[in-house]
């Protein structure tokens, strides 16, 4: 019995080492390579170069080998491969491309740049190879310097499969639709990947802001083909969505199809006209209207491997339009494809390998014409909207700055996951005190004004404690101040203050992180009578000396940063000489300092010009007599000698200028955030 056995093992093994050597493995995995289905063509290509002798055809097999684990994103055994094909020497220069493409992945950026050199030297004048050398170098300074946005991995529906191309399937951005593998998925394996086949599955978002457990969408959209891609119209009633149908010996193709929406569900299906089952069409996108549909294929007339297409709904015909390549400024000779274009429609935002990026597929956004045509240059979203990896199928939530997208970078959970990502808004706020500057007490209800270079104006008044705050946008640079008038009074300070000439300058331009500035200001009480800097004036004379002239541009800066106040401007004479002289030669001092600030731009209806001669001396003449040096005596007659300045009232208002009303602030209160608002209010009131 045991010899029977071992007769028959024997048998069995030999039958296979010749059926082993019989089979033709290359014949077979070239086919299944032809047809894309890259996972089982992967075993046949290793036997194939197990029985193979010659190197040429050795080599060959390395690299077809490395494509097929490229084609199927196993990065590190394709490295492996095309290095076998060089070492090899397999004819084809585009193995170094590939490593260098894999280098890149793993930001090691100066080898990346050794092996683009090296297909260089076999394929001079590449621009695609040119490119991206210079994305090494943008690269490590974009990975350096990221963007202010935040990428997380949506772990709660991303599965251990492929997860991707997510859309929203309703106008309250409440469900998601999205592309996956993952267990549930109807079909068998798909050869070309090792997964299963994809499908079409949604995630509904609840009143705690949790999405729910993923579920397909079923029949008779999902079937046990490969579906995916999808866009549904902002009216809900109209999905587009892409379908590779499989037939036995030919390669597999995306097709669009259409279905429209019935009862809860969707009805049949339909082939869109222009494709045909030879060419690529997929990666669907609708503006608002769904009468204009953005789709990457490589049909007649692409420029690279896949370009981005748009066509029009014709509604007499109803049928869509002859697709129109984007040109230039998007396709190259690479492969573009996932376009998402925003709302408002003057956005289109897809993805490249050939654009400048940091490697693999890079998502990129463009500025499109009132026809819907790209105009300008293409940007790069960086990093780390963008990585090393594959970043694809980014979509937004209405118009705000935050959304989803694709990508099999580091950190995921499976191959291909979904992402979320948002642009924290940048807080800028500006506070302080505005305070008595005598005895340091709080000054409420003062003004303190904000001008930005963006030509904005906005106020806000000081509180009991003397505080105010108030929010700064980006980009500007501002100039913050202080206004006053009669209402600005505090018990220490009953006749008012005048505004501080004391500035805050600070900007926000260029600011990647929110930031609290503060400025505080100490505001001058009012007195009976406010004392000019030193102006002297000769004995018997009202000329102003130009030394002296400074000391009247302070009360010209006075009036300018109070403009509402009207003064009276008042000077005084020593005891000398007759009353009635002293009288006119004080009248003549007082109005020559008013004549002066008329010079400077100062209205007269402003300013009162009054001569109180020897009537209010500040050192009576039985004090002076005690000095005993007649230099000294002469110092205090120059003392009584002086000009000052009184607030009659704060009424002015200037005709010539416009009336000009700033709004005032009001800060959010804590439970209720929304309360912020700007109310335009007349200051002159």
């Amino acid at each position: 019995m045991m010899r029977k056995l071992s007769l028959t093992l024997a048998f069995t093994a030999l039958f296979a080492v010749v059926s082993f050597a019989q089979k033709n493995f290359l014949k077979e995995a070239d086919k299944f390579y032809e047809l894309k289905e890259f996972f089982k063509a992967i075993d046949l290509y290793k036997n194939a170069y197990a029985k193979e002798k010659k190197a040429d055809k050795k080599a060959r097999i390395l690299f077809r080998t490395a494509e097929c684990y490229r084609h199927i994103n196993q990065i590190k055994e394709a490295e492996t491969y095309y290095a076998k094909a060089i070492k090899a020497k397999y004819p084809d220069p585009i193995s170094y491309f590939y490593i260098g493409e894999i280098k890149k992945e793993q930001k090691l950026y100066n080898e990346a740049v050794a092996e683009y050199e090296n297909y260089k030297k076999e394929v001079p004048g590449d621009p695609i190879v040119e490119n991206r050398i210079k994305s090494c170098e943008l690269a490590q300074k974009w990975v350096d310097a990221p963007t202010r946005h935040k990428v997380e991995n949506m772990a709660l529906f991303n599965s251990k499969e492929a997860d991707f191309c997510p859309s929203f399937a309703d106008k309250k951005h409440n469900k998601l639709m999205f592309t996956s593998t993952r267990q549930g998925a109807m079909g068998s394996v798909d050869e070309s990947t090792g997964q299963t086949h994809s499908n079409l599955f949604e995630t509904t978002l609840d009143k705690n802001g949790k999405w729910s457990t993923p579920t397909p969408i079923g029949a008779p959209i999902n079937t046990e083909v490969n579906e995916g891609s999808a866009v549904v119209s902002k009216k809900g009633d109209v999905m587009i969505f892409s379908k590779v149908l499989e037939a036995k010996g030919k390669k597999e193709r995306p097709n669009l199809y259409q279905s429209k929406k019935a009862g809860a569900g969707w009805g049949d299906p339909t082939l869109i006209s222009f494709c045909i089952d030879s060419v690529n069409f997929a990666h669907p996108t609708l503006n608002a209207d769904a009468h204009t549909m953005y789709f990457a294929s490589n049909t007649q007339g692409t420029l690279g491997k896949s370009d981005i297409w748009m066509t029009h709904y014709d509604k007499k015909a109803k049928d869509w339009g002859t697709p129109i390549n984007l040109g230039s400024i998007v396709n190259t000779a690479g492969t573009e494809c996932y376009p998402y274009l925003t709302e408002d429609g003057k956005t289109l935002y897809f993805s490249s390998d050939a654009h400048i990026g940091l490697g693999g597929l890079d998502i990129f956004k463009v500025a499109l014409d009132k026809d819907g045509k790209p105009t300008g240059q293409v940007e790069n979203l960086k990093y780390p909207l963008n990585s090393p990896f594959d970043d694809f199928g980014i979509m937004f939530e209405g118009t705000k700055e935050r959304g989803y997208l694709s990508s099999n970078r580091e950190g995921g959970k499976g191959n291909d996951d979904i992402w979320s990502f948002v642009l924290p808004p940048l807080i800028f706020n500006v506070n302080g005190t505005v305070k008595n500057f005598k005895d340091k007490t709080p000054v409420p209800n003062c003004a303190v004004v904000l001008k930005g270079s963006d030509g904005k104006l906005v106020q806000a008044k000081t509180d009991a404690s003397g505080n105010y705050t108030m929010h700064l946008d980006p980009e500007v640079t501002y100039d913050i101040y202080t206004q006053t008038d009669k209402t600005v009074t505090t018990p220490t300070a009953k006749l008012g203050f005048l505004a501080s000439e004391d500035h805050g300058n600070f900007t926000t331009v260029s600011l990647m992180e929110s930031q609290n500035f503060s400025k505080d200001f100490e505001l001058t009480p009012v007195e009976e009578e406010i004392k000019l800097p030193l102006i002297l004036f000769d004995l018997a004379k009202w000329d102003v000396k130009p030394q002296f002239q400074d000391s009247l541009n302070f009360l010209f800066n006075v009036l300018t940063k109070n403009p509402s106040i009207v003064i009276e401007l008042s000077a005084h004479t020593d005891s000398r000489g007759a009353t009635k002289a002293n009288d006119e030669l004080s009248q003549k001092r007082a109005q020559s300092c008013v004549d002066y600030l008329i010079s400077k731009g100062i209205p007269k209806e402003r300013m009162t010009a009054k001569g109180w001669g020897e009537r209010k001396l500040k050192i009576q003449d039985a004090a002076i007599k005690k000095e005993k040096t007649k230099e000294g005596q002469e110092a205090l007659h120059s003392v009584n000698r002086r000009v000052v300045f009184r607030i009659l009232n704060w009424d002015y208002v200037d005709p010539t200028k416009p009336k000009v009303e700033i709004p005032s602030y009001h800060p959010p209160v804590k439970g209720e955030e929304d309360s912020e608002k700007l109310e335009t209010v007349n200051p002159d009131k």
